[in-house]
């Protein structure tokens, strides 16, 4: 247990308060209610099984900032990072700002921001191996690094930048609230350490001394209604009508009125750069996945392809047809979806825990991702081993290995389908609408659809053409299929480009560094689209053999693998999420960035780690 100092300041201490029975949500203060088996038990902290007898124990608890008084001195920073011992390259407390005006009228406000312990904490539904809890002492939302394998999702879908992925130690970790304070009645490091006065804490919905206000929004602070955060703002001094960041991001605040009380909405700042390619900015952490996506969704559609071909009437991809070929490819499907379960294995922070990504079925899309992945995988190997080496199996029934094949190749086509919706699910956040848009569905549909097909197709035509027989006829009617894939592609992506501009803040900031800072290489991928569909049209219409349509084949099939790779690859670049002003080191992306090209990335003090994992 934490142990106060001798001659501890009155201001230290978590004041007792009347708290209403609800805040303004409408959830409970009083965590659980009185009796309950929740009470009474010890957070055994450091192994200490003794129980505090704060009385206000069981209430929801919540941070204070007043924006007026707020310094930026970071002692908050320093404190937080003292006490649980952090490196340079996390912070689980920070201060950015936002600066408006003209000299002599220059204005700056400063926001200290750490993890709220939200009503709704969407870190916890969205975990697949269930680290986060949020307890009933305090309300506090806690993560455990242990039980934790650094995929870093919770950081995704966190509007805040609370969970802090440490790339190097290969796991999450964030403010707990400094529980083993509160145990003692002591508030949190980062609130006693505040110079000012702009940091407090107590009972949620309760106005500390010294206060007026208890707004749920500040400029630059994403909606509350995400997440229905436990924090509470001041903010009297009259500030700019237009507030702009001053870290790398597009993005400005603007008051929607006239009046000081009004909201500020995040708006494009369209002062940047003219249209460029920065190819070398596509490459980002997220690489693997890129990868593993484009791979799923290709072997998933190839499947298909070669299971309902034969229904369809395409006799020619029948395991008949090529005794030889057709196990030769499902095998390779085999191979390649493995390359690509290891690829996302390994971006894991801690891989040997791969395992864990089952534990939130109930709530994390990663977790029903991976499981519907897994179910493919497993009816995909089965069908494969069935019908592809059939002499394995020569001492069951004809009757019954004829309905394994069945079972197997229908459970691997739905489960493949299944497993691609829970991948879009993944991309579904609030915290960050460039993703938040169905047009991630006809994406991962689309690629299904475009690159399945298109590499059964390929296959086929090595396989006709090395048996000397024709392939035109058998594959050439598939060119429409892989069109209808793009198609869907395509109709989604102008879908996406109008209802960014319309819907604004971090999604048209994104669609705006789409057609600045990678104008060039959005350009280019669009291009590559509407070429690749000019390439399948003419195959389809004109059904050319030979050279000829060898030809169009090989460039419909560099076309659409190179603007599908680049696509994926803006799709990750691009994501600008609803975090909180930055200005200093790692909390700048730009920064970030001139740290690893010029080599101060090397020193450790700086906060930048020199590569990503």
């Amino acid at each position: 247990m934490f142990e106060p100092r001798p001659k501890e300041p009155a201001y230290a201490f978590v004041p007792a308060a009347d708290a209403p029975a609800v805040n303004r949500y409408g959830k409970s203060i009083e965590t659980v209610p009185q009796g309950h088996e929740l009470r009474g038990q010890s957070l055994n902290i450091n192994g200490d099984s003794s129980i505090s007898d704060n009385p206000n124990r069981y209430k929801q608890h919540g941070f204070y900032f007043n924006a007026d008084n707020c310094i930026a001195c970071h002692a908050c920073e320093a404190a937080c990072s003292e006490k649980n011992d952090l490196p340079a390259h996390i912070a689980f407390r920070s201060v950015g700002y936002v600066e408006g005006g003209s000299y002599p009228a220059y204005q700056r406000m400063n926001i200290s921001m750490a993890c709220n312990h939200c009503d709704d904490p969407v870190c916890l539904k969205g975990c697949p191996t269930l680290a986060y809890t949020k307890y009933a002492e305090y309300g506090a939302v806690l993560q455990d690094p242990d039980i934790c394998f650094g995929c870093g999702y919770c950081t995704w879908v966190c509007p805040y930048n609370a969970p802090q992925l440490d790339t190097a130690a290969g796991h999450v970790s964030k403010c707990n609230m400094c529980v083993d304070r509160l145990e003692a009645g002591l508030k949190p490091a980062c609130v006693s350490a505040c110079l000012a006065g702009a940091l407090d804490f107590g009972i949620i919905e309760t106005t500390p001394d010294n206060r007026d206000q208890l707004e749920t929004q500040i400029p630059g602070f994403p909606t509350p209604q995400i997440t229905h955060p436990n924090i509470r703002f001041q903010q009297t001094r009259s500030l700019p009508r237009e507030m702009k960041r001053t870290d790398s991001m597009p993005l400005r605040y603007e008051r929607d009125g006239q009046q000081q009380g009004d909201a500020y909405k995040p708006r494009v700042d369209e002062s940047g750069a003219g249209r460029s390619w920065n190819l070398n900015k596509l490459s980002t952490r997220e690489d693997p996945l890129v990868i593993f996506t484009l791979i799923s969704q290709a072997v998933i559609g190839a499947f298909i392809t070669l299971f309902t071909g034969p229904l369809l009437g395409f006799k020619t991809l029948s395991m008949s047809a090529h005794p030889i070929a057709t196990p030769l490819l499902l095998f390779g499907l085999i191979g390649v979806q493995t390359l690509a379960l290891v690829l996302s294995t390994m971006h894991l922070g801690r891989p040997h825990r791969f395992y864990r990504a089952f534990n939130n079925l109930r709530y994390s899309p990663v977790s029903r991702e991976v499981a519907g992945i897994a179910v493919f995988y497993n009816f995909l190997g089965a069908y494969t081993l069935l019908s592809g080496l059939p002499m394995l199996f020569e001492w069951l029934p004809v009757w019954l290995t004829g309905g394994l094949i069945q079972l197997c190749g229908w459970g691997a086509v739905l489960s493949g389908i299944t497993a691609l919706y829970f991948m879009h699910s993944i991309y579904r956040i609030k915290a960050r609408p460039f993703w938040n848009h169905w047009q991630v569905l006809t994406s991962f549909y689309g690629s299904m659809l475009a690159l399945g097909p298109l590499v059964t197709v390929l296959a086929y035509i090595a396989a006709q053409a090395l048996q000397g027989q024709p392939w035109a006829s058998a594959t050439n009617g598939f060119a429409w299929v892989i069109f209808s894939g793009l198609a869907v592609e395509a109709i989604g992506l102008v879908y996406h480009a109008r209802d960014l501009q319309r819907n604004g803040a971090e999604g048209m900031a994104s669609h705006y560094e789409q057609c600045t800072k990678f104008g060039m290489t959005y350009l280019f991928r669009n291009t590559g689209i509407a070429v690749s569909m000019a390439l399948l049209a003419l195959i389809g219409l004109m059904n050319p053999g030979g050279a000829t349509g060898l030809f169009l084949w090989v460039a419909a099939a560099v076309a659409i693998s190179v603007t599908g790779l680049i696509g994926r690859a803006l799709f990750y670049a691009l994501v600008i999420p609803t975090t909180m002003p930055g200005g200093f080191f790692w909390r700048n992306k730009g920064f970030e960035e001139h740290a690893r090209e010029t080599g101060l990335a090397g020193m450790p003090q700086v906060g930048v780690l020199p590569g990503c994992h």
